[in-house]
């Protein structure tokens, strides 16, 4: 062969041959998986332009701001442009925000042990009362969830529609803080009580 003339091994040539087709299916896989979920998103429409998601692989979310064949565009809260591939968007796990027209809020209150749960729980009710954007079903949920190590933990869940759902968290932790203050409930602070033996 030619190559043997010019003093070029031919199972040299053959092997790197054989590692520049292996390399180049391997760069074309991923571009062919990507092209692939593209298509996919395009023909079932998990999401689109405009809803806000989360995807479940790297923990990326934002608004879609543009779909195209190898990758979704989105932007973030703090106007970050993250490119995802579409191959991960499409076999991966997203969680869609925009689907539903409720979402339910839920806070994690924590409150001295020692504090009158009844006053706590009927302050927490009032709260969620005077809020007109929380619905009044499914109704407001409270409980006491946990007896933490410095804290009695209260959860309160509500429902409310999507697109009211920061503004309703915000105003209502702002509410909680500045009404347990005024009725005297105390927020536990980390303890660590130390023994000292004789």
């Amino acid at each position: 062969t030619l190559a043997s003339s010019f003093g070029v091994d031919a199972a040299s040539i053959v092997a790197l041959l054989g590692s520049a087709g292996v390399a180049i299916g391997l760069a074309v896989q991923g571009s062919l998986s990507n092209l692939a979920g593209g298509v996919l998103i395009l023909l079932l429409k998990p999401f689109k332009v405009g809803d806000y998601i989360v995807e479940g692989s790297s923990g990326k979310e934002g608004t879609v701001k543009e779909i195209q064949i190898f990758h979704t565009i989105l932007t973030t809260g703090d106007n970050k442009v993250i490119y995802i591939p579409n191959g991960a968007m499409s076999s991966g796990v997203v969680t869609n925000y925009n689907t539903q027209t409720t979402r339910r809020v839920e806070w994690i209150v924590g409150v001295d042990y020692g504090e009158d749960y009844d006053k706590v729980q009927q302050i927490v009710t009032d709260i969620l009362a005077a809020d007109k954007r929380i619905l009044k079903d499914p109704a407001p949920f409270i409980a006491l969830h946990a007896l933490d190590a410095s804290s009695v933990n209260v959860v309160a869940r509500v429902w409310v529609n999507s697109a009211d759902y920061w503004g309703v968290y915000f105003d209502i932790n702002r509410a909680i803080y500045a009404t347990f203050n005024e009725k005297g409930i105390n927020f536990p602070f980390p303890q660590l009580t130390v023994h000292q033996g004789n």
